[in-house]
């Protein structure tokens, strides 16, 4: 295996909570056998769409503990990953178009998004035992409320489509698109095959490149065979890191 000296891979399981128990511990299985073990992220929702609270469920806390300790890194995404606020402008096409109801933090005040924060942030905390690696938004999708509440928030990282920074003071710490795939129609799955097909030959010359999978996507195999060949492909010249590392 030829690997490059200093380019960083990076594989993330979102939305990870007790309502997709199943899918995530299919996903973990898939991504530490591809990887060699646990170095990927999980970004873990508190309470998804209100029907799934992570603080009642202490099977899964458990379990999310065990993975924390295996070397897995834990971010805050979110609260219930549900977006529920009225949107115009540019924050309306960004709703309507990049996500289905799923960008909580786009329409938020800055208070509310902070008191979601620090909430998902002491809960996460509380459960895996050490500090959460960073804050994602559901959807990668942040409004002005949202950058300003996570500006003062004290995670260490943050991630959206195209890069890693850091809030405190807006380093950028990685750039490029991040590869995912979508389930939810025919037409969003072959578009993303197609774009992680042409990611497989065109991304490598960047110093990081970010691979997310969601729960939904191991309802279709064809997706599954695309995630196992992206992951490969990227694997095979680069070794998994943590989004940690990118802080040295």
């Amino acid at each position: 295996m030829s690997q490059a000296s200093g380019k960083h891979l990076l594989v993330s399981i979102h939305d990870v909570g007790p309502r997709f128990t199943r899918e995530v511990e299919q996903l973990a299985e898939t991504l530490s056998g591809l990887l060699g073990g646990s170095r990927f992220a999980m970004l873990v929702v508190p309470d998804h769409w209100g029907m799934a609270p992570l603080a009642e469920d202490r099977a899964f806390q458990v379990r999310l503990r065990k993975w924390s300790d295996a070397g897995v890194e834990m971010f805050v995404h979110g609260w219930f990953h549900r977006d529920e606020a009225s949107h115009s402008g540019a924050a309306s096409l960004k709703a309507r178009h990049m996500t289905a109801g799923e960008g909580e933090f786009l329409g938020l005040s800055e208070a509310d998004a902070r008191q979601r924060m620090m909430d998902g942030k002491a809960l996460v905390e509380d459960v895996i035992g050490r500090p959460a690696a960073g804050f994602v938004a559901p959807a990668w999708l942040y409004g002005p409320g949202a950058q300003e509440a996570l500006r003062t928030s004290g995670f260490a990282l943050a991630e959206d489509h195209f890069r890693v920074w850091r809030p405190g003071d807006g380093e950028v710490l990685a750039r490029g698109p991040v590869i995912t795939w979508a389930s939810r129609s025919t037409m969003r799955t072959a578009s993303s095959i197609a774009f992680a097909a042409l990611a497989r030959t065109a991304l490598h010359l960047l110093e990081t490149v970010r691979i997310a999978v969601h729960p939904g996507d191991v309802t279709k195999g064809s997706l599954l065979a695309s995630i196992d060949a992206t992951v490969t492909s990227f694997a095979r010249h680069r070794a998994a890191g943590r989004y940690t590392d990118l802080l040295h």
